[in-house]
């Protein structure tokens, strides 16, 4: 039987450590991208005259044949009078699919509910948010929503999430804590 020198003992251990190495990163760790690349994912909701509703990802905004399309088409065989829009559906979009007639749709475009804009990071629109909905953010309780809903209508509506600082209420520590929560669209 023969054995390694020493020499040949540390290049052996350096080259299992290597390969351990290149395995760790390539099974265990998370890619490196840097963070104008990082996916972001797109949630789109569609629900009504369709084989499979529910809420779909993208790593692209979606166009409304994508959507109808990875939602497993049209419970009828209806197709599209014309050709749709190649427009895109911005994240937190919601489309319902009604029957009119035996062969015409009406495809309504809305904004998905504020709890499943929550659950995937979105944003609520403060110009638009119920009381209720603004519940639903941590660090607002009722009697705080009740006092942003006050202050928009007094107002007439935000003209940017900064305003929330002039809310009574809402100090520095309150406002950085649920500024990434709303938006002013």
């Amino acid at each position: 039987m023969r054995s390694f020198s020493l020499s040949q003992q540390w290049i052996l251990w350096g080259l299992s450590f290597l390969i351990l190495l290149l395995l760790y990163f390539k099974f265990f760790h998370p890619p490196f991208l840097p963070p104008e690349q990082k996916i972001q994912e797109i949630a789109v909701e569609i629900e009504g005259e369709i084989h499979r509703p529910g809420i779909y990802l993208f790593h692209h905004p979606p166009t409304l044949r994508e959507l109808v399309q990875k939602a497993g088409g049209f419970k009828e065989s209806i197709r599209f009078a014309e050709e749709p829009s190649s427009e895109t559906l911005p994240s937190g979009t919601r489309i319902t699919i009604k029957k009119r007639s035996p062969d015409e749709i009406t495809i309504n475009i809305g904004r998905m509910e504020a709890y499943k804009l929550l659950v995937f990071s979105l944003p609520l629109d403060l110009n638009r948010v119920s009381p209720e909905d603004l519940s639903l953010i941590p660090g607002i309780g009722e009697s705080l929503s009740q006092e942003i809903i006050a202050y928009r209508q007094k107002r007439r509506g935000f003209r940017s999430v900064e305003e929330l600082k002039e809310v009574k209420g809402i100090g520095e520590a309150k406002f950085q804590s649920i500024k990434k929560y709303l938006t002013v669209e």
